[in-house]
């Protein structure tokens, strides 16, 4: 590609970062989708974005698909494609989308692994008085009690905290606000963690949860400290910051049956991704049938 070619998809990376405040998360996958784009265009010897036509995108598409890259991720790099080239017809540079009636291969939406109650509880029970253990106490409540993303709770400052309201003011996906209730038990971690985090030498630090050096603690490092307390709290699968955010929406489906209350809080756009946790419920529910109805029951071999 040209000079001009790669210089627009700087641009348009830009204006995502600095108007929209996508995700770093987002930016860095959808500059690596444009970047594979361009290196197929290089392949075929097309030098300018204005060369490029739906046919090319179904090859790029199909090449990509072939080459193990799956349907949610196809899905992601068409989305980055689109945006990208509505952003040069704005600009003047495109007549079309090229990307716009491509369609990625269906993705076989997998149910999300939750944790059970039982097994929330003996993970949210860290024991201790060192500093670190009272904040990760205080990360897993807010994770648990209020079902937020990593990014989330990450970007999280003390002055979105509203301690006498008992709640936690997010900036989401797409810079969408909500407003989070915090529960009993995540109010008295926070209050916790807040008294030992002013012994900490912050340096103008706004972040609510900071490391022991008090800067904001990276996402990565939440990972990793919340695989090590699975481990010691004797949780015998995998555990991740999502895991939490699943438990916390199944749980509370289950217990209320409100659909659109668990949407509104998870701060999904489309109720439809929130439908995901009703089969999670009829799973239950399948299950305690399976184990208490008579006819359900197997017969018991003499």
């Amino acid at each position: 590609m040209n000079t001009s070619a790669q210089q627009a998809v700087q641009d348009y990376l830009a204006k995502l970062q600095n108007e929209r405040q996508v995700s770093p998360h987002t930016l860095s996958n959808y500059q690596r989708d444009l970047q594979q784009l361009a290196a197929f265009c290089a392949a075929h010897d097309l030098t300018d974005w204005s060369q490029l036509d739906s046919q090319h995108v179904r090859q790029y598409v199909a090449q990509r698909h072939r080459n193990g890259l799956g349907a949610r991720s196809l899905q992601r790099a068409l989305s980055a494609m689109r945006g990208f080239f509505d952003f040069l017809i704005r600009a003047g540079r495109l007549n079309h989308n090229p990307a716009r009636d491509i369609q990625a291969p269906k993705i076989k939406r997998k149910l999300p692994h939750t944790l059970d109650v039982d097994k929330t509880a003996a993970l949210l029970d860290l024991q201790g008085k060192d500093p670190l253990v009272i904040r990760d106490r205080a990360i897993l409540e807010l994770f648990y009690s209020s079902g937020l993303r990593l990014a989330e709770l990450v970007q999280l400052d003390r002055s979105q905290l509203d301690l006498a309201e008992a709640q936690v003011s997010l900036h989401g996906k797409g810079n969408k606000s909500r407003i989070v209730p915090v529960g009993r038990q995540a109010l008295a971690a926070l209050q916790a963690w807040l008294v030992v985090r002013q012994a900490i030498p912050l340096q103008d630090e706004q972040a609510l949860f900071v490391s022991r050096q008090g800067r904001r603690i990276s996402g990565r490092n939440i990972q990793k400290r919340l695989r090590e307390w699975a481990q010691r709290q004797g949780i015998d699968v995998p555990v991740h910051p999502h895991m939490l955010r699943h438990s916390f929406a199944s749980h509370l489906l289950e217990s209320s049956g409100d659909l659109r209350a668990v949407q509104e809080l998870l701060g999904h756009s489309d109720i439809s991704t929130t439908q995901i946790y009703t089969h999670l419920d009829f799973q239950h529910l399948a299950r305690v049938y399976d184990q208490a109805h008579p006819r359900a029951r197997k017969k018991r071999r003499d």
